[in-house]
């Protein structure tokens, strides 16, 4: 078995700080600006003043999260969503009430927003960023059942490297090590040999050394 030096396993615990630091925002980013645009062609087909009004909350809860008060971004989102349902800003607004309530330990109200993504958002990239993010949830809960249920769901060949690294990281903490070094070695062949993200998961494969 493979065993990490001191140096490599201060790597490993240094890229997991940052990434619990930078990374939680990772994929809202890619909800929010990388699928953007292929929503925003969707858009024209909506009436103009419809655009116009739900842009106009959006941007309001864009400047409320400056403030960094929960109440104010929570209640501006909630404004986009009642409003504007059914536009492309709200599920964008309930990933990104989502996160910052995560932030604030209110686990309750960010998977109740998660939760509205994955019912109402008609873009499947955005349901499939929700729903890897309230598996992160479960798993930090060790609700590992409920969070291997939900990794179970169909998605685009494009998630399989996110969805099989969570899987792995389940899969390690209930100590199914075989498992995990699979599901880990899977996100590995899935996921770009230049993505920061894919180096954390090397180092995750390796920390848990070779098989016997």
């Amino acid at each position: 078995m493979a065993v990490l030096d001191v140096q490599e396993q201060e790597q490993v615990e240094a890229f997991k700080a940052w990434w619990k630091s930078n990374g939680k925002w990772l994929l809202i980013v890619l909800a929010v600006f990388a699928i953007g645009f292929a929503a925003t062609q969707g858009w024209k087909y909506y009436k103009t003043n419809q655009l116009t009004e739900a842009s106009i909350l959006y941007g309001e809860l864009e400047k409320q999260l400056v403030s960094n008060d929960p109440k104010r971004i929570n209640d501006a989102g909630q404004a986009v969503i009642d409003k504007f349902g059914s536009t492309a800003y709200a599920p964008r607004a309930a990933l990104i009430m989502a996160q910052v309530n995560i932030d604030n330990n209110d686990a309750t109200r960010a998977k109740s927003q998660l939760e509205w993504v994955i019912q109402h958002a008609e873009e499947g990239g955005l349901q499939n960023v929700a729903r890897l993010k309230m598996v992160s949830m479960l798993l930090d809960e060790k609700k590992y059942s409920e969070a291997l249920k939900l990794l179970e769901e169909k998605h685009p060949e494009s998630f399989t490297g996110l969805y099989a690294d969570l899987k792995g990281d389940v899969l390690n903490a209930q100590g199914h090590i075989a498992e995990a070094r699979a599901a880990y070695q899977l996100a590995l062949n899935k996921m770009d040999a230049e993505s920061k993200y894919r180096n954390l998961v090397k180092m995750k494969l390796d920390a848990l050394g070779d098989a016997k």
